[in-house]
């Protein structure tokens, strides 16, 4: 798995775990901002068919808003993106960019401690799945 991602794959359908993963983080703290069918905007713009790929764009809007009075721009690294996808075995993913690494690129020192509140959820939320 690549450094910028951690996740694992689901034991359940693409649909369901859609529904579950948004329950869990919903139970953490975090609400779904955006929720992109890559599949389907691959079909309508491409004419390109493909596997069930979801992008969903998780909040918390408390740390969020403890994030963006630290750093204003940081707003450009948020939401915290959220991905399901069916591969070519059928086998479900959900998989979860990591704050951590992403956080990284800020320069200031109160990052650092939230991205690792926002890991520590996320992995709660993922491990529930």
């Amino acid at each position: 798995m690549a450094q910028y991602v951690f996740g694992k794959p689901v034991a359940m359908g693409f649909d369901t775990a859609v529904q579950r993963v948004t329950e869990e983080l919903g139970k953490v703290g975090f609400g779904i901002l955006t929720d992109i069918d890559v599949q389907a905007t691959m079909l309508k713009k491409l004419g390109l068919e493909m596997r069930p790929y979801r992008i969903l764009g998780a909040c918390n809007p408390q740390i969020a808003s403890k994030a963006i009075a630290a750093e204003p721009q940081i707003g450009a690294l948020l939401p915290c993106s959220v991905v399901v996808r069916q591969d070519e075995q059928d086998t479900v993913h959900v998989e979860i960019m990591d704050p951590k690494a992403v956080m990284g690129l800020v320069d200031n020192p109160a990052v650092p401690a939230l991205a690792a509140e926002v890991r520590q959820r996320l992995e709660q939320a993922l491990a529930a799945l």
